[in-house]
């Protein structure tokens, strides 16, 4: 569905002497299989919508191919748009217009009679829990309702292909996961193929077959939510004891067996793989020297420590340059 090689985008900041030449994607390859739902992960500046603005026709690459349902993005822009759905961030909705209008209309202009067209919507406003919203405008709804009705939007035209960018970003927990059910029945129910930008690493985990990170421009791993996590070195297993005097000889233990050992007062932790399998012998042992839990945690890697452990950040860091810039390239 999705083939890219070499992608790249780049664009220009500051005036004069100052300016310099910033590479937004650099060198991205991608191969996304029909019926795949992938999570394409990073923080702001990484790239993220930078490549889906390639991707969708929105922005010209510098450099680089792509084909997006074996369409090429620069010489068929035309019939890429045809054949996608694309929700994006800020999403696409007149908010004082009558949203069984704006879907009709939208499925109009893909080439959609109008009586198929709201009898496409009316199907999706059903499915999609919009029932009796048809005559709504959006800026009477909630924000939970509004993003659906920006998914109806993508998805009026039947598309195989469908991009989400961050569709659930500002939703409360409630929205957000009755979103996740939808977005999971896109597969499930349509056999769509669905290419999900997030910051939301529960959401990633939980949706995507597969999950793609992107750091400055980069793509840094690809592969499944487990196979990603258990790249990470064991559990985080987390010791505290009543007596502070134990805790010298227990970080030895735990680095015989583990790694990254941390003291902090009365608890020690430590990466342990196999933990399940390791951990209970180190608690008879220390039982035998008379050494007092006060607690014990173990936590499974998440993949937020994914990208700990390869880029040194958070992937919820912030502090890095927004990826909004968008160069003068875009494609007609």
């Amino acid at each position: 569905m999705i083939h890219a090689r070499g992608l790249v985008q780049t664009f220009t900041t500051g005036r004069g002497k100052q300016t310099k030449e910033v590479r937004a994607v650099d060198g991205v390859d991608l191969d996304i299989a029909e019926g795949e739902v992938v999570g394409f992960l990073g923080p702001n500046g990484a790239g993220k919508t930078t490549t889906l603005r390639m991707l969708t026709t929105l922005l010209r690459p510098t450099s680089g191919t792509a084909t997006v349902n074996g369409y090429d993005v620069l010489t068929q822009s035309v019939q890429v748009r045809r054949s996608i759905g694309y929700v994006s961030q800020a999403g696409s909705t007149f908010s004082q217009a009558l949203a069984g209008d704006e879907v009709s209309d939208h499925g109009q202009l893909y080439g959609m009679s109008r009586r198929d067209a709201v009898a496409r919507g009316k199907q999706l406003f059903d499915d999609l829990q919009l029932d009796g919203l048809w005559d709504r405008m959006p800026k009477n709804m909630s924000g939970g309702q509004k993003r659906r009705l920006d998914i109806v939007m993508g998805l009026i035209h039947d598309p195989t292909l469908v991009f989400l960018d961050e569709p659930t970003t500002g939703l409360d927990p409630q929205a957000r996961a009755n979103l996740w059910e939808h977005i999971a029945r896109l597969r499930t129910e349509r056999g769509a193929t669905v290419f999900l930008t997030t910051h939301y690493l529960d959401e990633a985990d939980a949706l995507s077959d597969r999950i793609l990170i992107i750091d400055n421009g980069r793509i840094v791993a690809a592969d499944t939510p487990d196979n990603l996590k258990s790249q990470v070195s064991g559990d985080l297993v987390r010791l505290e004891f009543a007596d502070a005097a134990h805790v010298p000889n227990v970080a030895t233990a735990l680095g015989d067996i583990g790694s990254d050992v941390v003291v902090d007062g009365a608890a020690v932790s430590a990466r342990v793989r196999g933990s399940a399998r390791i951990v209970p012998g180190l608690l008879r042992d220390l039982e035998a020297r008379g050494a007092t839990l006060d607690s014990i945690e173990i936590v499974k890697p998440t993949l937020d420590d994914v990208f700990l452990t390869l880029t040194g950040r958070s992937l919820r860091d912030e502090t890095s340059t927004p990826d909004t810039a968008q160069p003068d390239k875009e494609i007609a």
